[in-house]
């Protein structure tokens, strides 16, 4: 062993796995940072003076007496007003030809805040989309996953809800992004001139998997320097949490720990908690809110990553493709925003909740119907009417692509229930449908 610079230097490697290289070190602190052979890796194991690194490019070509320096510390992100408006990569290093940032150094991965420093989620966080906002309303400091299948458009609702939402600052961690994925995100970004409140941290499919546990950290360590320094809110973006746990599991199995279910590591659970419990609203006005997307392997919900997930996070919102009308809706029977009765009628309009129930349990009706049709029974004219309706629902509400405010949404919903309901029908209570029953019927 040398030291150069108070670095420590080693160049005897006892053990070479496809991700990760163990050697003898004293001194060695837990996630600190080393370079194998010119390679950036990370301390993931300490037994004794035996540590076990993981190596982000893999280990190839590595010999036994490659140099390996530890660089004294964890990972780490500069933080400061600079960072708006930037993509990085999942180092934190810029990828869009910028320059680098000046700015205070934090360590990325630190603890979640103290539930005491925590105040219950209040602030609604509008995003434009109605099968969001009208019927799994979100709350600032909320936790919810998009499920979704793999061939789903998750990354233009992803980009609609950035452009969209109501936040100061949007941080995008973007997990084994397709070139083309990273190109629509930027040129989105650019083409709306909403740069100046986006930040991007992007790990693509041609960079090693190994990286992508970096991104969630990176992005959260940005979220919270704006949400604790500058009292701002914060929407944080996280695609694909599945390609994230895949990641987990490559590099667990490469260090030969036994797989849980699905082949996934052991600490799945923990390891989603350390990122979604980083949601939080702070009683001095700042917060951060995380929407993520989990992909699913054939539709698959009982799967560890998803199963898990349901546990941690406060709801979830479901996509799926709408046949009757050939279009990707937010689905309003899997769907569901646990916290969204802290904001529904208090800081939006008092017939929110009585027409999101109305709409809901007619949209029930339909799918009723549709099940007798398929199956042969004669309809009755109240069921055509709710089939009617169920389409025009869909096309008009749930559909990914209508932009409206929440107002326009509840007029709008107001307008379906008229046009196919007798008041009596609807099941709402009589001083709101006096209020507010379209008056021409």
């Amino acid at each position: 062993m040398a030291t150069k610079a108070f670095q420590k230097i080693y160049t005897k490697i006892t053990q070479i796995t496809k991700a990760t290289c163990s050697l003898k070190a004293t001194g060695i602190g837990n996630e600190e940072l080393a370079e194998v052979n010119g390679r950036l890796a990370q301390v993931v194991k300490i037994i004794g003076d035996e540590v076990t690194l993981q190596i982000f490019g893999g280990t190839e070509g590595i010999p036994t007496n490659a140099e390996v320096t530890f660089l004294g510390k964890s990972p780490t992100l500069k933080v400061g007003e600079q960072l708006a408006g930037r993509f990085f990569n999942a180092y934190g290093d810029p990828i869009d030809g910028g320059p680098q940032i000046e700015g205070e150094e934090r360590e990325i991965g630190g603890p979640s805040v103290n539930p005491v420093r925590r105040k219950q989620p209040s602030e609604l966080i509008a995003t434009g989309i109605a099968g969001i906002d009208l019927n799994n309303t979100l709350v600032s400091g909320q936790k919810i996953p998009f499920f979704a299948d793999p061939d789903q458009p998750f990354n233009q609702v992803m980009a609609m809800v950035a452009l969209r939402a109501k936040a100061d600052k949007i941080i995008l961690g973007g997990m084994g992004l397709t070139n083309d994925d990273y190109l629509f995100y930027r040129q989105v970004f650019d083409n709306a001139g909403a740069l100046d409140r986006i930040i991007s941290f992007v790990n693509t499919t041609e960079n090693p998997p190994v990286e992508r546990l970096l991104v969630p950290d990176m992005a959260l360590t940005a979220a919270e320097y704006f949400a604790v320094d500058k009292n701002e809110s914060v929407l944080v973006l996280l695609t694909d949490m599945t390609l994230y746990a895949d990641a987990l599991s490559i590099v667990s199995n490469r260090m030969d720990q036994i797989p849980s279910k699905d082949s996934m590591p052991g600490s799945l659970y923990s390891d989603l908690a350390k990122i979604y419990e980083k949601a939080v609203q702070f009683p001095s006005g700042g917060s951060i809110t995380i929407i993520a997307v989990t992909t699913l392997s054939g539709g698959d919900i009982t799967h560890s990553i998803p199963d898990n997930t349901g546990y941690i996070t406060e709801g979830q919102l479901f996509l799926r493709r709408d046949t009757d009308i050939s279009k990707v809706i937010v689905d309003p029977f899997r769907s569901l925003s646990r916290l969204k009765q802290l904001v529904i009628g208090i800081k939006t309009r008092e017939d929110h909740p009585q027409v999101m129930n109305a709409l809901i349990r007619l949209f029930a009706d339909a799918a009723n119907a549709k099940t007798k049709m398929e199956n042969g029974f004669d309809l009755s004219e109240y069921d055509q009417r709710t089939l009617t309706f169920a389409k025009e629902y869909s096309r008009n509400l749930l559909a990914i692509d209508v932009n409206i405010s929440i107002d326009e949404m509840l007029d709008r919903g107001w307008s379906l229930l008229a046009k196919n309901f007798k008041k009596e029908e609807v099941g709402i209570r009589q001083a709101l449908v006096d209020k507010y029953w379209p008056k021409s019927n």
